[in-house]
């Protein structure tokens, strides 16, 4: 018993369940009962993998996030290798990113790939597999879609094409167009990707976007060389797996796309003209404000800024007209000064002629600013006026 047996039984009995579904409504031998049943089998298994596309676009974002300290290591650690490896998983460890984790849809898929490949290949050659007995297999084999039947591969001879009755030129027209249609839907999706869902500024000297750039052309390449030697019902498999892959990164980039890229751009251009109908106003967390209230707050936030704002620089004619209202502020504030002093010199001499001082003294009431020149004054005044005797 082969390791993969029990996976060939799971994919085997998921088609049988719902060919005996499509069965009574296109015919058991019908080529639409089989070719929906791998279309079913394929939208199973992409419910089940939902969680890991969510960790999937988390991890991708994570890594877009570290770009720049991821730089920095292999900028600081390019002549060491191993050193840069040891600094590389350290900081993925301390984020909790795996790189791996973008890669996981298409990893845990592919065994289920494999295992419907051997099942269309094992009817191809009028073998039974898993639970399709004698009875389903003789009524696959006489399954066309477009008249190529599902077993029937690119590379086939035109003997075996006969016996499974079809003609070689449709089975290649048919298998052609298919592949066609799986590589272009491969490569839409990852420009997708690229071009809508990735900050341009992050893209510049970034590895992890050369990567993905790669994949962009690569995968398509290897699905169009590889194409010819799958099955038609593989063939509508991935076709169909590729189309669900788009669809739902759609879904994402227009509901939850990357900050700062152009799919975010257009995203928060179309709610703040919806906020906007509705008089609010869109804030850059994503949460809304009423109209009034933002239009407020804003002006408050100016006032402050004006309070804040440090004086202009005159220009010469208003420091002049500065310089002169200084002048004459200061000129009143002596004035005023004077007039305090002179009264102040009158009561000291009423007092000196109270206490009995020389009378006809010609000691004169001191001019403004004569309190700030002290008793030297009064000295040299008295020297140039003597008393009389």
């Amino acid at each position: 018993m082969g390791i993969l047996n029990p996976l060939y039984t799971a994919v085997s009995w998921i088609i049988v369940q719902f060919h005996s579904l499509f069965s009574p409504i296109f015919g058991k031998s019908s080529g639409w009962s089989w070719g929906l049943s791998i279309v079913c089998l394929v939208v199973v298994i992409r419910i089940c993998l939902i969680p890991l596309f969510v960790k999937q676009i988390k991890a991708t974002r994570g890594l877009q996030a570290l770009q720049p300290r991821i730089k920095e290591v292999q900028k600081r650690y390019k002549d060491d290798r191993e050193r840069q490896s040891q600094e590389m998983m350290k900081l993925y460890k301390e984020t909790g990113t795996n790189p791996l984790s973008s890669c996981l849809p298409i990893l845990v898929q592919s065994p289920f790939f494999f295992a419907l490949f051997h099942v269309l290949q094992r009817v191809s050659q009028n073998r039974t597999v898993g639970v399709i007995d004698r009875d389903l297999v003789n009524s696959a084999q006489q399954a066309h879609i477009f008249g190529a039947p599902i077993a029937a591969k690119f590379t086939d001879s035109a003997a075996k094409i006969a016996s499974l009755g079809a003609d070689l030129t449709t089975v290649r027209i048919v298998t052609i167009v298919m592949i066609v249609l799986m590589s272009g839907s491969q490569f839409f999706t990852q420009r997708q990707l690229m071009t809508k869902n990735t900050d341009p500024a992050s893209l510049v000297g970034n590895p992890f976007a050369k990567q993905q750039k790669l994949m962009m052309y690569a995968f398509p390449i290897m699905f169009a060389v590889f194409g010819i030697n799958f099955p038609v019902g593989v063939l509508i498999y991935w076709l169909t797996t590729n189309v669900w892959t788009m669809g739902q990164q759609l879904f994402v980039i227009n509901r939850n796309p990357t900050p700062g890229s152009p799919a975010f751009k257009v995203r928060q251009e179309k709610l703040a003209e919806k906020a906007r109908k509705q008089g609010k106003v869109l804030l850059p967390d994503g949460k809304l404000m009423d109209a009034a209230e933002y239009e407020a707050q804003q002006a408050e936030l100016k006032a402050q800024a004006a309070r804040r704002q440090q004086p202009t620089r005159l220009t010469k004619s208003q420091r002049k007209a500065r310089a002169r209202d200084d002048a004459d502020a200061a000129a009143r504030d002596a004035e005023e000064g004077s007039e305090a002093g002179a009264a102040a010199s009158n009561g000291t001499s009423g007092t000196a002629r109270s206490n009995g001082s020389v009378k006809g003294s010609t000691a004169r009431t001191p001019h403004s600013g004569a309190r700030n020149a002290g008793p030297r004054k009064q000295t040299q005044s008295r020297k140039h006026h003597p008393r009389k005797k």
